[in-house]
This record gives structure tokens, sequence and C-alpha cells, in this order.
């Protein structure tokens, strides 16, 4: 299921070396606590959480709200993971990264014997529907998959508007019988809703199957459709914009759904060239024409240790940062050998209600 998502402030800037350094130390050793107490498929859950995931990177003394979390996190954990030898992969980042996510997930199935084909699908799915079937303004820029032996994953991925300057942040899990595109989230954390048109709620439902029944039709018809629709004067809640389409740029994606005859909305995502101006004008024909609507309701909805690197709430404390780390280790060297003290006395804290 999808999890969630968090919108962040985009902020510029690297992470200074020092502490990314430190990032990958903490983590590593906060991982190798968690493999202790946990399961790996459990890590995926809790990295799946977009609220415990909020609080590890505040942990990591990064930054409470930046953008930057979610890429400098996941770099610190991808880099942790490869020393672990837990059965937990990470595969993807931002930008030139993020492509790259296929030739990633293959090269471990050649080390591993995983099935890799279905982590790929997944990967490339989970990031068309948050790209194109939910329209919320926020483009895809950073993506990762984590997965472990079994074939459980997660997905971690980040889109960005430059338009506000926010960044929202989500969060997909495994699970069995998961349907992409039938109300996927749990939750969503935003600091700003919109209202995007989200083909992914149960709500669309109707509007998925008119679309994909519009997209199996001879092109010329659809665009003839199109051409008809121009002329209306649509009242002011229609958040579909025509100014959005233009109809030639229409004319190939509609000849490739033609060409697959998608058998439904899924598979109608799927097809590469399929973006998020096909899925709008599918939309907006089956609304208009068929009166089946499409819901425009957002599917969106912390804490310090250590500092942030802005010096916000405080610097980061290098000593106290250390001193966690030191923690960390020895309290996994003690589980290792049966004395589980120091791990117990951090459940208990845990435990502690604020």
């Amino acid at each position: 299921m999808k999890t969630g998502s968090a919108t962040l402030p985009l902020h510029g800037g690297k992470v200074p070396r020092w502490l990314f350094s430190k990032m990958k130390e903490l983590s590593r050793a906060l991982m190798e606590a968690m493999l202790i107490e946990y399961s790996p498929e459990e890590i995926l859950k809790h990295l799946s959480d977009p609220f415990w995931f909020q609080s590890l990177g505040c942990v990591l003394g990064f930054d409470w709200h930046s953008s930057g979390v979610t890429t400098t996190t996941m770099g610190a954990l991808k880099e942790a993971f490869k020393d672990l030898n837990a059965g937990i992969y990470v595969c993807g980042g931002k930008g030139k990264a993020s492509l790259a996510t296929p030739e990633e997930i293959r090269n471990i199935g050649y080390r591993t014997g995983i099935e890799v084909e279905p982590l790929i699908y997944t990967s490339r799915i989970t990031a068309k529907v948050d790209n194109t079937a939910v329209q919320d303004g926020y483009s895809i820029y950073h993506h990762t998959i984590v997965f472990t032996t079994s074939g459980d994953w997660c997905v971690i991925q980040q889109g960005m508007n430059e338009e506000n300057g926010m960044a929202r942040r989500y969060h997909w899990v495994s699970k069995e019988a998961l349907d992409f595109v039938n109300e996927p989230h749990k939750g969503i954390i935003s600091d700003g809703f919109t209202k995007p048109l989200n083909m992914v709620s149960k709500e669309s439902e109707e509007s998925r199957e008119v679309s994909t029944e519009i997209a199996s039709l001879y092109p010329e018809k659809t665009i003839g459709e199109l051409k008809k629709i121009r002329e209306l004067v649509l009242p002011e809640r229609h958040l579909i914009l025509l100014s959005d389409i233009n109809i030639r740029r229409l004319i190939k994606p509609l000849e490739l759904a033609f060409d697959r005859q998608p058998e439904n909305f899924e598979n109608l995502l799927g097809i590469r060239g399929v973006g998020p101006a096909t899925i709008r004008a599918l939309a907006l024909i089956g609304e208009l024409l068929y009166g089946k609507h499409p819901s425009f309701k957002d599917p969106a909805r912390y804490s310090f240790a250590h500092g942030g690197k802005d010096g916000i709430p405080y610097p980061v404390d290098r000593k106290n940062y250390q001193r966690s780390i030191n923690f960390l280790r020895e309290a996994v060297s003690c589980a290792r050998i049966g004395e589980k003290e120091r791990l117990k006395a951090l459940q208990r804290l845990a435990a502690v209600d604020s």
C-alpha cells in the first residue's frame, strides 16, 4: 500500500562532508540495532512510515523539515546497508541515479538470485502513479526502492514543485493483493494542500474505467471529441484546464494506447508515453461526455536529537553525535553475546509518553 507522503520546503546547498560521514556511521549503527530486534520486513514498514522516516532524518542531524532530509537520509541508508550484509538492498537516488534504478536492481539480482522483474515493475509503476495518476504539481526527481531477499519492498520517492518552492515525499510498502491504482494511500502528510486530479481515489473508479475504454477507441475519434469539448465553457469548479492539453501532442500516446488495447487503468498507466496530459484528457472526456467524475481530493494530510545542519534549532553537537554512535555500537556488540540491557534501555525510553 501507499503509506503516505510528506511535503517539505525545497532547500538548496549540500550536506557538509563531515556531517554526511557521521550520518552514514549512525545509520549503520541504528540499522544494526534494529536488525537485532526486527526482521528485515519490519524495517521496511518503519521506513515506509512518513512520520518515522522524518524522525530518523532528525536523529541523523540533517534538518527538521528540508527537502534534503529525503535524499541525504536515503543516501546514508544506501551506504549503510552495503556494509551490513542484512539481506536489505537500496537502489536509486536523485536525478540520474533514479534512472539507473532498474540496472541496479538487475545487478543485485545477478548476485543474489532475487527475482528482479516484479521489483523493476514496482519501481516504475509507483513513480508513474505519483507523477501521472496523482497530478498534484510535484514532479518526481528522487526515487529509491528498498527490498529484501524475500521480495518485500518499500518505495520512497520525492517530487518538487518549483512554483511554490516545496517538495513532497511519497512512501509505499508491499502487501498481498496490492492494487496500485485504487486507494493506495494510507495517509498523506502535507503542509500545503492542493486540489489535484486524483485518479487513484476510490471515487475515481468509474473515471478510471471509462478512461481505459476511451483509450481503446480509434485515436481520431477521441481527438474529435476533444475538439468538440474545447468549444464548451466549463464551470469554475472544473480543475482540468483545457489549456493544459495540447491536442496535437496527444495523438501519439493515444495511438500507443489503441495499439495496446489496455485491459485496465493500471495497464493504461504503464504504457510508455502515456503521461499527465493524456490522463487528464481521458478523464475530461469521461466526465463531460459520460458523467464519470474523477476525484479532486488531495490524498495528502518533527523531533530533534542532534540538531540541524543549518543550526536550527541548534547546531549539530559533534561530541553528542559521536556518543550516540558509540552507545549503539556497544549496545549491538553486547546484544550479540546475549547482554541486551542497553537495547532494553532504549526500548524503555521509547515507551515514555511525552
